[in-house]
């Protein structure tokens, strides 16, 4: 029986082109150029999902590797080969990979792997982000601790296997990667937009815009504003006092992007280029000498920072906790430890993602186990769609 995996599979999805209705006969060649939307295709996708089979062996290699940056030994992969059934042998590959991430090698990878998703890393104050994510993987802890853990956000990793809690000693709020010193540093842009797309896009895994209406509105330019804000909750010289034109329509309608972007982006304008926190917005402007930002560029005086529409966020531990509410947020972590087993890229770079309906199971369990992160690398890593060929 011929296998097919789910990485070709949807790798095979992504490369082909998305307006060719054409299918070819067999999902893994042929003359077809498009991944089709009809029905027929569909069953063709499905039918060839539905012809994998369990090798517990091939996904040893695979999770070794990524658990451990290792092949298993031979004596690893014995211990499946020699299993009696198929109920032993998926016993014996669980409780190995649940041996590989207590091993000193699990702690190098994760955090490696989260170096890699926060862009961060190769210096001290770079590599703390990725410690407090690869400290909570490692120990079960929770996702959400990465935007809601007030004390001890700034951990050390000497790279064997150990974390050694710290504060960060910036000053101001704590609210777990949302006031880390080192992503204030690396991301410093004019109106900290770049802290805020770092957020977005790490977080929520879609770039801007991340708010769209399903009924669009014209607002004189030439083409439509498909923000859910309304129009004039940003600021323009002309709404609000704001030195900078966020309400422009003349080539494209700014306000898609930024009437989300600007009910964020205050709060972490309070950071100076070095990651520390000051009493006053921090961060310059595009404007003629670098002239310091204003609360009043950003937003006009009737409006509070937000994490989205209806969700108020008022400081940065309030917007760390609209964060944790939000289910898109919790997707987004399910999703991005999927695209590592399966040797995907970035999520948002390369829009390679596992789709949904493969991910629902763990996201499921995820979210109403607490969203331990141990837990959910393991569901990962033993659940049938990682190890089916």
């Amino acid at each position: 029986m011929k296998r097919i995996s789910l990485l070709l599979l949807t790798s095979a999805a992504f490369a082909a082109p998305a307006c060719s209705s054409d299918t070819p006969a067999d999902p893994t060649m042929g003359s077809g150029s498009g991944s089709g939307s009809g029905s027929g295709s569909q069953d063709q996708w499905d039918q060839a999902l539905g012809d994998r089979m369990i090798d517990y062996n091939a996904a040893l290699r695979i999770a070794a590797l990524r658990l451990t940056g290792d092949l298993p030994t031979m004596s690893e992969i014995n211990e499946i080969s020699s299993a009696a059934d198929d109920a032993a042998k998926k016993t014996a590959y669980e409780a190995r990979v649940k041996e590989y991430m207590d091993r000193p090698a699990f702690a190098q990878q994760i955090f490696h792997f989260w170096q890699d998703t926060f862009k961060q890393g190769e210096s001290a104050i770079l590599d703390t982000a990725p410690a407090l994510a690869a400290q909570l993987s490692t120990t079960n802890g929770s996702y959400m601790s990465l935007f809601t853990q007030n004390a001890g956000n700034c951990p050390t990793f000497d790279g064997t296997s150990v974390f050694t809690p710290a504060e960060c000693g910036n000053n101001g709020p704590k609210a777990g990667v949302l006031t880390n010193p080192g992503v204030m540093k690396q991301f410093f842009s004019n109106f900290a937009f770049r802290r805020v797309r770092w957020v977005q896009e790490t977080f929520d895994c879609t770039k801007f815009p991340a708010e769209v209406s399903p009924t669009p509105t014209d607002v004189g330019g030439a083409s439509p504003y498909t923000g859910v804000w309304p129009f004039n909750s940003i600021s323009s010289p002309t709404n609000g006092g704001g030195r900078v034109n966020f309400q422009d329509t003349s080539a494209v309608v700014c306000a898609n992007c930024h009437s989300t972007i600007n009910h964020i982006a205050p709060l972490f304008a309070y950071y100076d280029n070095n990651g520390v926190y000051q009493t006053m917005i921090s961060v310059p402007t595009p404007l003629d000498g670098a002239l310091p930002a204003k609360m009043s560029d950003y937003l006009p005086a009737t409006e509070t920072t937000a994490w989205r529409m209806g969700t108020p966020a008022a400081d940065l531990p309030a917007l760390g906790a609209a964060m944790a509410a939000d289910p898109a947020v919790a997707q987004c972590g399910v999703a991005r430890i999927w695209n590592w087993a399966l040797g995907k890229t970035d999520i948002v770079e390369t829009l390679q993602e596992v789709p949904k309906e493969t991910i629902q199971t763990q996201l499921d369990n995820f979210t109403q186990g607490g969203f331990k992160m141990k837990d959910l690398i393991f569901a990962v890593y033993t659940s049938d769609d990682f190890v089916k060929f």
